[in-house]
């Protein structure tokens, strides 16, 4: 069996290197810019000097990752580093808090680990950077491209073509709403009205990153929360799914697809949401993971804490977090979902980009062939 989870990992492997000779020109990216917004899922760094015990800038995260621990909350590159380096950029998104000698004009990071939808979420641990505070910092960065490319229009314009990617909501349920000791939402909402309340919440900060030019969004839904490590053992399950927890995030993401339709509806043909669904992908051994139901570094993960040595066979690394292996088959999927076409929605990310290159070349065409007509 492990000799099977070893081919299956080499294929995927091949798999990313195929897309990326095929796909992405050297030095060129698919797309000029990628602006993240979400937690722990994509932090890169942003929650290094805050007051909050949400961190991770020691060993033994980052144990795979070139740089050693940088903030990433797993073991080695994100999911959305994976995607970044599918979409073609040689270097990955700098964070929000260190952008000193980068350049923003590629995008930026704001993602802060044991952030949620809500404000109050993660409060407990200390300071966290909720998507609101979020994309405060945003503002900040357009206006410094703004500076960077001589106005505001010719900022918008530049924007427009970029790529938004917001991995955002599980800590509004694992941190706040079955925390009912810290938080009072579940005595305040139902699970239906609070999902509705997210959703809400979410469409306002979406309508407010369009009004700033933003118009091709790669939208999360929510994993399997009831399927952490974590989770199951604050239940005390015996490996099984808390499957109240992850009823909460299928509802979640049922609205959530509602919520693409709705703004594909509404908004021009310049602008596109997709959607990827993160708990799709089962917790079992069909993936080519041996554990699922266990963490690779368990109990807190601590500084210099000795994690396992067969991180490739586990789903997570720690209590909460996935490995870069399953990051890896997410961001697979994700890029390109002709692996598993359920986990997207209505398209992927390869075939959202490729529609821009399209409609771009549509566009010149079109120009060139009015300026012929002139002469």
């Amino acid at each position: 069996m492990t000799c099977e989870t070893k081919t299956w990992l080499v294929m995927l492997l091949f798999l990313v290197a195929n897309y990326m000779m095929q796909h992405c020109v050297h030095g060129v990216s698919q797309v000029p810019c990628l602006f993240i917004f979400g937690d722990s899922l994509s932090d890169s760094g942003n929650n290094n000097e805050l007051p909050t015990s949400a961190k991770s800038n020691f060993r033994p995260y980052g144990i795979d990752f070139p740089l050693g621990p940088t903030g990433r909350f797993t073991n080695g590159r994100t999911e959305i580093d994976i995607i970044t380096q599918l979409l073609g950029f040689e270097k990955f998104i700098p964070p929000f808090a260190n952008t000193s000698g980068s350049n923003i004009l590629k995008g930026v990071n704001y993602a802060s680990g044991g952030a949620g939808i809500r404000i109050e979420t993660g409060s407990d641990m200390g300071a966290t950077i909720s998507l609101g505070l979020q994309l405060a910092n945003h503002r900040v960065i357009v206006s410094e491209i703004a500076t960077k490319l001589g106005s505001p229009d010719l900022a918008r314009q530049y924007l427009e073509k970029c790529l938004y990617y917001l991995n955002i909501g599980n800590n509004d349920y694992m941190g706040n709403y079955f925390r009912p000791q810290l938080y009072p939402a579940s005595r305040i909402y139902s699970l239906e009205q609070y999902a509705q309340a997210l959703i809400e919440e979410l469409s306002l900060n979406l309508q407010a990153l369009h009004d700033l030019g933003a118009r091709k969004y790669v939208l999360a839904g929510l994993g399997l929360i009831g399927c952490t490590p974590a989770v199951m053992h604050s239940h005390g399950t015996n490996g099984s799914c808390v499957e109240e927890h992850n009823a909460a995030t299928y509802d979640y993401n049922n609205k959530l697809k509602a919520l693409v339709d709705q703004f594909n509806n509404r908004f021009s043909a310049n602008s596109k949401f997709i959607l990827i669904h993160n708990g799709s992908n089962a917790l079992d051994i069909a993936h080519g993971f041996l554990v699922s139901d266990a963490a690779c570094c368990p109990s807190g993960c601590n500084p210099n804490q000795k994690p396992c040595n067969n991180r490739s066979d586990y789903v997570f690394w720690d209590e909460v977090h996935p490995t870069e292996a399953w990051n890896l088959v997410n961001a697979i999927s994700a890029y390109n979902s002709t692996i598993d076409p359920a986990f997207t929605y209505p398209m992927n990310i390869k075939q959202l980009v490729d529609c821009e290159v399209k409609r771009e070349l549509e566009f010149r065409n079109e120009s060139t062939s009015q300026l012929s007509a002139t002469e």
